[in-house]
């Protein structure tokens, strides 16, 4: 995975394997630092946080991936953790941003987005976001944080 983003207690990465073919709008997974199995688990604080970042994101994303040529119409939010469970591991939380384009090859829109396990082949032809998508998204996600919508204190950090 690439480090896109970080904050004090979460990391926000691209996927190596994604689920969505980047040319399909990308993919991009948001996990706490501290292993917890799903979103219960929270603090309320920490609750805040994670919906303010998934909604930084998603725009960076949108707007970031638009900018590279990649005109993304919607985005997706997941949250799950089941796959776990094949491993005989125990779930942890993480939510996956979805990119969707409305001309996409693999992850064909406005259907949901499928998710067969890895073994079948399925994703074995998606590229992940590249090293140029990574650095707009960075700077996006930098340009919304300074907006007014976002500051700190309107959120009670």
């Amino acid at each position: 995975m690439a480090q896109i983003y970080e904050t004090d207690n979460f990391l926000v990465e691209s996927i190596e394997k994604p689920h969505v073919d980047r040319a399909d709008g990308g993919h991009i997974m948001i996990s706490p630092k501290e292993n917890i199995a799903d979103r219960t688990e929270m603090s309320p604080k920490l609750a805040i946080e994670f919906i303010r970042l998934t909604m930084i994101v998603g725009k960076a994303m949108k707007i970031g991936m638009t900018n590279r040529n990649i005109e993304i119409i919607r985005i997706n939010y997941q949250d799950m953790g089941n796959w776990a469970f094949k491993k005989n591991k125990e779930p942890y939380f993480h939510i996956h941003i979805y990119g969707r384009v409305k001309n996409a090859k693999y992850q064909v829109f406005p259907e949901s987005v499928q998710l067969p396990d890895r073994s079948t082949g399925f994703y074995d032809k998606f590229e992940p976001l590249n090293k140029e998508d990574i650095i707009e998204i960075r700077k996006q996600i930098k340009l919304i944080l300074n907006g007014d919508k976002y500051k700190d204190t309107k959120w009670g950090f």
